[in-house]
């Protein structure tokens, strides 16, 4: 059962999203045009350049054409992308669930919120080494480095969409006599959904940052330790290659969440849309 009487259903969002006429193909054409304008003016500006430290974008994407040919570049790729997407999956939905439970359970938020918010305010990165000391250098490092530094976003967005729920949804939900798991899955949850996936948006970049921090403190795989190794031996190009790669795949991931929080709160987009116009 859910609540039709009171939430506006996706099908009728969508038509009044396409009756309104947002131009979505040139925000996505803007999205797209300008890290290429972007890409185009380093091209012009180090055109000539001579500075060891700062070489020709063409040197560099030579450079790192010839890298995409060895094993080894993709070998540190698919390391970096696999810790993300693990450690990302593990942050969004243990953010989640404990967000829901400190969002719920009132005496529980009292007891637990003065820890959650000093280890809040602690910089992500700051933990890398702390955690490198006491576990090693093993991969189970990074993963839980990353984990944990993307954990707040979710959890304190989702604790905060829970909260500022509409208390007529509630109402109506017991009206409906819904129970517990009901009543947060088909209720509280949805309704919660564009704080946590504003959250979860900055949660990822929050383990990107970190991803690359802990591959660059004793490990030999991934791409932040590639790119610190060929800064440490003077491999310019090759330092300038890993860091366009990184960026790359920084913008794929944060444009991927983007479409997947633009698909999965279309309801939501076009009922403010709807509401701003009326």
């Amino acid at each position: 059962m859910t609540l039709t009487s009171t939430i506006p259903t996706r099908t009728s969002v969508a038509r009044r999203q396409r009756r309104s006429g947002v131009p979505g193909s040139t925000l996505i054409a803007a999205e797209v045009l300008v890290p290429i304008l972007l890409l185009v003016v380093w091209w012009v500006t180090s055109a000539n350049s001579t500075n060891t430290f700062f070489p020709p974008l063409q040197t560099i994407l030579t450079r790192l054409i010839e890298l995409a040919q060895v094993p080894a570049f993709w070998t540190d790729v698919t390391s970096s992308l696999g810790n993300l997407a693990l450690s990302f999956a593990l942050a969004s939905v243990l953010g989640v669930l404990l967000g829901a439970a400190l969002g719920l359970i009132q005496p529980l938020a009292w007891f637990v919120g003065p820890t959650l918010h000093f280890f809040r305010a602690i910089p992500p990165v700051a933990l890398v080494p702390i955690f490198v000391s006491l576990i090693g250098f093993g991969n189970e490092t990074r993963i839980l480095s990353i984990t944990l530094a993307a954990l707040f976003p979710v959890l304190i967005s989702t604790i905060d969409g829970i909260k500022g729920a509409e208390p007529t949804l509630e109402m109506v939900s017991r009206v409906y006599r819904f129970g517990p798991i009901d009543r947060l899955f088909s209720v509280t949850l949805p309704a919660a959904s564009p704080r946590i996936l504003s959250g979860m948006q900055v949660s990822l970049m929050t383990a990107f940052v970190v991803m690359i921090a802990s591959e660059m403190l004793g490990s030999s795989k991934g791409l932040g330790a590639a790119t610190l190794l060929a800064q440490q031996s003077f491999a310019i190009a090759d330092m300038w290659a890993g860091i366009l790669t990184l960026g790359v795949l920084g913008y794929a991931a944060t444009a991927l969440i983007v479409l997947f929080r633009r698909r999965v709160l279309r309801w939501y987009i076009a009922s403010q849309q709807q509401e701003k116009r009326s």
